[in-house]
């Protein structure tokens, strides 16, 4: 794999962007909230004839540091999208998110029109303002992020506990591999790996979810976006019909047998979805 690009963003912040390789027109693949851009190694291999993916680590998710005022706004990773947007000559382009960076996909249309003209994304969390008004969400997850286990003696530790117990038991092999290989780093005075996330990042972008004003503003994107749901039920699930009536020019794809990890649990599937969602090859 070639050595990925540092991309100048906002805020202090230099986005790693990797190159994963393929044949055909360039397509963005931007991760969720906790995990990191080369999770979409196995999707990208699934669409080497038909594509050249890219992937940027969001601030403060793999080898992208966060802030320095460690404000994890998500108007953040809409910055460090359109950054690797203008490096790639990206103008009318296509992209691909799941959770958060499926969010960061819309809110970047929505600041900049045109700069997609197809967007696959996966329960992008874009949901309306709560009563009383307010961009941030109380969100249950970022408690539990911050009881997260950081450090494990090695990544093959890592990867045994991940594996035995869900949620991320329930991922592609191949994708928990990813994680665990590229999503620590090395502690070598303790002999031990960390996670590149850390808890505490983690559970202040979960805080700041949604992007301020990002479900009231669906109505100018003009990219046509195929919105994907999984059948597990949760809010994200629910919310995804919500957003396609919202969108201009939208359709709701179903995958009832995935989750709200569903592009780590079936790379294959998912690969199929986006080749015919973004007409490639």
């Amino acid at each position: 794999m070639p050595e990925p690009v540092l991309v100048p963003s906002t805020g202090g912040v230099t986005v790693t962007l990797h190159d994963l390789g393929g044949d055909g027109p360039d397509v963005l693949l931007c991760h969720p909230t906790g995990f990191h851009a080369l999770m979409w190694g196995p999707v990208a291999e699934e669409l080497q004839g038909v594509a050249h993916c890219w992937a940027p680590d969001l601030r403060g998710h793999g080898d992208t540091p966060p802030p320095p005022d460690g404000d994890m706004d998500w108007r953040g990773a809409r910055d460090d999208v359109l950054a690797v947007s203008d490096h790639l000559g990206l103008r009318g382009g296509l992209a691909v998110g799941h959770s958060m960076g499926g969010a960061a996909l819309l809110m970047a249309e929505q600041l900049r029109p045109g700069t997609f003209a197809r967007l696959w994304v996966y329960e992008p969390i874009v949901f309306p303002r709560p009563e009383g008004g307010g961009d941030r969400v109380s969100n249950p997850l970022a408690e539990s992020a911050r009881r997260r286990r950081a450090r494990f003696p090695s990544r093959d530790t890592a990867y045994a506990n991940y594996a035995a117990k869900p949620p991320l038991s329930g991922l592609d092999p191949a994708v928990l591999r990813a994680y665990v290989d590229h999503g620590f780093r090395d502690v070598p005075d303790d002999q031990a790996v960390e996670l590149k996330c850390l808890p505490a990042v983690e559970a202040a972008t979960f805080e700041a979810g949604g992007g301020a004003g990002a479900f009231e503003g669906l109505g100018g994107v003009e990219a046509e976006v195929v919105v994907a749901a999984g059948g597990d039920g949760a809010p994200p699930a629910q919310m995804a019909s919500l957003v396609v009536r919202a969108l201009p020019h939208a359709r709701l794809e179903r995958h009832d047998a995935l989750t709200h990890f569903g592009p780590m649990e079936d790379p294959p599937a998912i690969a199929a979805a986006i080749r015919t969602a973004l007409g490639l090859g």
